[in-house]
């Protein structure tokens, strides 16, 4: 790879915002010839996509290049996800671990140019500056700039200074002011601010996808899901890439409000973090795979497997998505998976989702029992299994009844 004293190219990981469009003039300034790359994953239509690359050329970058994060997020994210099928502190779906794949994207990139010289536009306070330099630290020897922590150290009203940096070189910014900070991508939306961060009720505002009660179609909606080993290949019968799945399911199940929730949990440096979140189709795949897994999972599996689901959340969550463990825990995942085959039918009438059919041919079925039913075995050795089952717990009652 070029050392950095060879080249003064430097790829910023950009999406037309306040803080990444004042990343390019601060680094041009410095002596960098800005590269900026905007990963797609989900959060714009092609008219933004279209408003983001002119941006991109008013700023004078050296080039810029638009990456489809579809496929990208599926597979590096949302099938491991939804085989660990749990949530960070069983809540949160992870919804901004995007990050990891536009850092992807950036790092392909510098490749491409030759440098080691990557800049983002984080913050100096939040999580994903440690998302964005441990998956950097992690992937090889890099440099990382990052203008808004170094501007931070001077100046505490920062998006002030910001603003007022590019009017003065003659670039126009968005006068808008919006009451929340919204993050939004292929796997849902999160909002913050305002009356969230005040820890009152969320407004009306605070809405994204999902619609409220009110809007709710008045028929139930019901959606079959096929999986091949724990991954969700077809939605009604049609097969179609996951990343398609997930957007359809976004928009079916959005309509009746699922997915959203109020989280406040743990930050990586231990604030507490308050948001509103939408991830309707997210929160369908999961009902879906975890009927499945309990239908054709060993009781020892479902018992054990979600202990590796929070591991593997947490480690997404604080930033070691490269980290060995990780890759370990997914080896685990997967080939937990290898009987999760099967159709889920899904059923919504609002706000909740639920798994009312399920077939495959992996069900733990016996032949001749049903469970409060029938058996295939005795009354004795009935009485015999809960003699011998419960013998400690017999035994300690009958010692120390006195």
């Amino acid at each position: 790879m070029t050392a950095p004293s060879e080249s003064k190219d430097i790829v910023l990981a950009f999406s037309g915002g306040l803080d990444t469009s004042f990343c390019v003039p601060w680094l041009q300034e410095r002596g960098w010839a800005v590269h900026t790359v905007f990963a797609d994953t989900g959060g714009v239509d092609a008219a933004e996509r279209e408003a983001i690359e002119a941006r991109a050329a008013e700023l004078g970058v050296a080039s810029h290049v638009t990456i489809d994060g579809g496929p990208a997020i599926w597979d590096g994210f949302v099938k491991p996800f939804i085989h660990a099928g749990e949530a960070y502190q069983g809540q949160y779906p992870l919804l901004v671990s995007d990050r990891y794949l536009i850092v992807d994207a950036a790092l392909a990139r510098a490749g491409d140019l030759g440098t080691n010289a990557i800049a983002h536009g984080c913050t100096g306070m939040g999580n994903d500056q440690v998302r964005f330099d441990l998956a950097v630290k992690a992937s090889g020897d890099y440099r990382i700039v990052a203008p808004i922590r170094e501007i931070q150290k001077e100046h505490t009203q920062t998006r002030a200074y910001e603003q007022a940096y590019l009017e003065e070189r003659g670039f126009g910014v968005q006068s808008k002011q919006k009451a929340y900070t919204i993050n939004e991508n292929l796997l849902g939306i999160t909002m913050s601010g305002g009356e969230i961060d005040r820890w009152e009720a969320p407004g009306e505002g605070a809405r994204g996808w999902c619609a409220p009660r009110s809007a709710w179609p008045n028929e139930p909606l019901q959606v079959a899901l096929r999986f091949i080993e724990g991954e969700a290949v077809a939605i009604d019968g049609r097969e179609m890439p996951g990343e398609q799945i997930l957007a359809r399911l976004n928009r079916m199940f959005a309509s009746y409000g699922v997915g959203r929730g109020m989280y406040t949990g743990d930050t990586t440096i231990g604030l507490k973090g308050r948001i509103v979140y939408e991830a309707p189709g997210l929160a369908a795949l999961l009902v879906a795979h975890r009927a499945l897994e309990e239908a054709v999972l060993s009781k020892q599996q479902n018992r054990f497997k979600p202990d590796v689901g929070r591991k593997w959340v947490e480690l997404v969550y604080e930033g070691f998505y490269h980290d060995p463990l990780k890759t370990d825990l997914e080896a685990f995942l997967a080939s937990s998976q290898r009987m999760v085959n099967g159709e889920v039918v899904l059923e919504t009438r609002g706000g909740r989702v639920d798994a009312v059919a399920l077939r495959s041919p992996h069900i733990l079925n016996a032949s001749g029992a049903t469970y409060a039913q029938s058996a295939d075995w005795g009354v004795e050795e009935a009485e015999a299994f809960i003699k011998l089952f419960g013998m400690s717990s017999t035994l300690w009652a009958e010692v120390n009844r006195s």
